[in-house]
């Protein structure tokens, strides 16, 4: 009998050519090379599509973006408030985040915040010195976003509603209330109460130096700061990362979920109430159903892209402000219309948000196997 040897059948299906690892970690300096080279690479997409559709040099409009951010004094100062209105939801979102608890109602807390601002703008203006206006409007606006974020916290605490669905309705109630009070307070029945107390200015933030923003900025950049140390040094914050890792061992530690997820929200939605107060006293002066402008939701982006580190969302913000007051600015040197200027901010802003896929997961690229002579 001869020997044989077995050979195993082969086997018909091939191993991936990709696969995808997550990452168990990467260091920080390696994130932000891969986002500042996302920056660079949707830079380069957007200068083709510029060269594609138009035929225009995209230095020149590149450079016509910077001007638009940073050619003047005052586009400086505009570039600034944008980013510190987008960095205060941003920073009001973080703690929430951080929670998983997903808060997109930030719309709506800035609205509500902005209502009550604007409603004693209208009903105390002239009556109490406007340092105690500021003060009051500002407390107000803080307390009704955090009722109004407390509202799904609670039902999320102690029925677990899906916050996301919640939030998000809630937008739409605070949404019909600002639309209901603009109506009531309109006496000329155009769907806009203006410019408030224009000529008295009660309820108008300051201008310090001769400029508008300034005191709105230094607010923001302490809510900054004091955010970064509640979330990394208090106890709350502490509870805030070992309840959004997992609920089950926040219970074993004897943390209350339930009461951990009330205090929280009642810090993210007085934060994004104080928004909306700034809104209304620093910049706008009025109160309109545009007066959130779509910030609470972008302000989603910041929060995720920045990790919950409020001095990273601080970058982020610096990212979205130039891109979107440079947009507007070649939109009017190069006469594009407004939905052209946004494909560029959405290219550069699709390879930034794609950036966190090459930092949370990794590609492993099949090895052909060596083969025996």
């Amino acid at each position: 009998m001869k020997d044989s040897k077995y050979e195993a059948p082969k086997s018909s299906v091939k191993e991936p050519l990709v696969h995808i690892v997550k990452r168990s970690d990467i260091e920080p300096w390696k994130a932000w090379g891969i986002r500042i080279a996302a920056v660079l690479l949707g830079m380069l997409v957007s200068a083709l599509f510029i060269n594609g559709i138009t035929n225009l040099n995209p230095a020149a409009v590149f450079k016509s973006m910077f001007a638009g951010a940073f050619g003047t004094d005052k586009r400086i100062w505009q570039t600034l408030k944008d980013m510190s209105l987008l960095l205060c939801i941003g920073i009001g979102l973080a703690p929430a985040f951080k929670l998983r608890f997903w808060n997109v109602g930030a719309e709506g807390q800035v609205l509500i915040g902005g209502l009550v601002s604007a409603a004693l703008m209208i009903n105390l203006g002239g009556k109490i010195p406007n340092g105690v206006l500021l003060i009051l409007m500002a407390l107000c606006a803080v307390v009704c976003g955090a009722v109004w974020g407390l509202i799904p916290a609670y039902f999320k605490s102690k029925y677990r509603t899906n916050e996301t669905l919640f939030t998000l309705m809630m937008n739409y109630i605070a949404l019909q209330l600002v639309e209901f009070y603009v109506d009531v307070w309109d006496k000329k029945q155009s769907h806009s109460v203006g410019v408030i107390n224009a000529s008295s200015k009660a309820g108008w933030m300051p201008y310090i130096g001769g400029n508008q923003f300034i005191l709105m900025i230094i607010i923001v950049a302490l809510i900054t700061v004091g955010m970064y140390f509640y979330l990394q040094n208090s106890k709350q914050g502490f509870e805030i990362t070992v309840v959004g890792e997992s609920e089950n061992t926040a219970r074993y530690a004897g943390i209350s979920v339930s009461k951990v997820i009330r205090r929280t929200m009642l810090v993210s939605a007085g934060i994004c109430g104080l928004a909306g107060f700034l809104e209304v006293s620093a910049v706008s002066h009025t109160i309109s159903s545009l007066t959130a402008g779509g910030r609470g939701f972008t302000a989603i982006i910041v929060a995720w892209l920045g990790k919950f580190n409020p001095f990273a969302m601080t970058l982020i913000t610096a990212i979205l402000a130039f891109m979107s007051r440079g947009a507007n600015q070649i939109a009017s040197d190069f006469n594009f219309n407004k939905f052209a200027s946004n494909i560029l901010t959405g290219i550069i802003l699709f390879f930034i948000l794609g950036s966190e896929f090459f930092i949370n997961y990794r590609l492993v690229f099949r090895h052909r196997p060596k083969e025996v002579k």
